[in-house]
C-alpha cells in the first residue's frame, strides 16, 4: 500500500507530498515538530505531545494551523489511511510560505505536514535486551533546546559521530562537564542507592514526553527520582544507565566511551522500568 501524507489540508500520496520552496521551515528551520509513537493503531501519550507542541509554537510565536481537536482528527486519519498499527507519527508546523527575509512575515498561514510509518518494535526490544553504547562529545547546540524545533544539524552531527564509532547514541556534555542529553534521547543513570538521576527540565534539554511519563511511573513504583545534572565520570561509575525516547522507549546503556557500565549488561531497574512503560503503552492501545 502506498503511504499517505497530509499537507496543508490535503491527503496526498507520499511521493507527491511537497511544500513550497520558500516555506520558512525549508529556508530558516523556522518551525517545530513532534514524533508520537503508535501502538495498537492509537497515538501514545497524545496529550503530552500536544502540550509540548503548543508550548513550542508559543515560544516561537507561530500560530497554530488549527485547533487541538481538529489536529487530533487529522493525525488519527493519517494513521488510519496508512494502516499503521505499530510505528510513529511525525507532524511538523512551520511559520509558512513567504518571500525570503529574516523578520517574521505578516499575514502568512502556517504550514502543517503529517506523516505516519510503521516501526519494527521487535527490533527495538532486541536492542533493549542487549543494551547500547554511547559516546560523549561537547554540546554545541543553541541555548533553547527546550523548544522542539526542526533545526537539528548539531544533533545530526552528534548522532553520525556515534555511528561512526560503532555506538548507538551520543551524550552531549556542557561546559561544566555535565551531561545534558543524547542527540535524540534523554539521558539517565541509576546511582548506588538505586535512585534515578536525570537532568532537570530547562533550556538545556528537551523535556521528553517519554521522560515525563517515566518519572511518573518510577515514582508510582516507589523509586526516588533526582532531577539534577550528572557528570560523565558519575555515569561511568553508575549502577545502571539508560536513555529514553518516543520510539526507542527505554534502552539500557551498557557502555560509555568504550567503558562498560557496571557489569556491561542491562540492569534490573532498567528492565523493571521498561516493563512498566510497555504496560503503560498497552493500556493506552486497549
Amino acid at each position: 500500500m502506498s503511504r499517505v501524507a497530509y499537507v496543508n489540508g490535503q491527503y496526498l500520496p507520499h511521493g507527491r507530498a511537497a511544500v513550497h520552496i520558500e516555506d520558512r521551515g525549508y529556508q530558516f528551520a523556522d518551525g517545530v515538530y513532534e514524533v508520537v509513537a503508535i501502538a495498537g493503531g492509537r497515538l501514545t501519550d497524545w496529550d503530552g505531545h500536544l502540550r509540548r507542541l503548543e508550548r513550542s509554537l508559543a515560544e516561537l510565536r507561530i500560530t497554530a494551523p488549527m485547533g487541538s481537536g481538529a489536529l487530533a482528527i487529522v493525525c488519527r486519519e493519517v494513521v488510519r489511511r496508512n494502516r499503521v498499527t505499530a510505528g510513529m507519527l511525525y507532524l511538523q508546523i512551520t511559520r509558512g510560505v513567504a518571500r525570503r527575509d529574516h523578520p517574521f512575515p505578516r499575514g502568512v498561514a502556517p504550514s502543517l505536514v503529517v506523516t505516519a510509518r510503521s516501526i519494527d518494535f521487535a527490533a527495538v526490544a532486541r536492542r533493549a535486551e542487549k543494551g547500547v553504547g554511547v559516546i560523549t562529545m561537547p554540546d554545541i547546540r543553541w541555548g533553547r533546546c527546550d523548544i522542539k524545533t526542526v533545526s537539528l544539524l548539531p544533533n545530526i552531527l552528534a548522532k553520525q559521530a556515534a555511528r561512526d564509532e560503532g555506538a548507538y547514541e551520543a551524550w552531549l556534555v556542557d561546559d561544566t562537564g555535565h551531561v545534558t542529553e543524547g542527540s535524540s534521547t534523554n539521558a539517565w543513570i541509576v546511582d548506588e542507592q538505586g535512585r534515578l538521576v536525570t537532568r532537570p527540565a530547562g533550556h538545556a534539554i528537551l523535556n521528553g514526553v517519554t521522560r515525563q511519563t517515566l518519572i511518573a511511573l518510577a515514582r508510582r513504583l516507589g523509586y526516588e527520582v533526582l532531577e539534577r545534572p550528572f557528570t560523565v565520570a558519575e555515569a561511568q561509575a553508575a549502577r545502571e544507565a539508560f536513555i529514553t525516547s518516543t520510539t526507542g522507549f527505554l534502552l539500557p546503556v551498557t557502555e560509555i566511551d568504550g567503558r562498560p557500565v557496571a557489569n556491561g549488561a542491562p540492569g534490573s531497574i532498567s528492565e523493571a522500568l521498561l516493563a512498566a512503560y510497555r504496560s503503560h503503552i498497552t493500556e493506552q492501545s486497549d
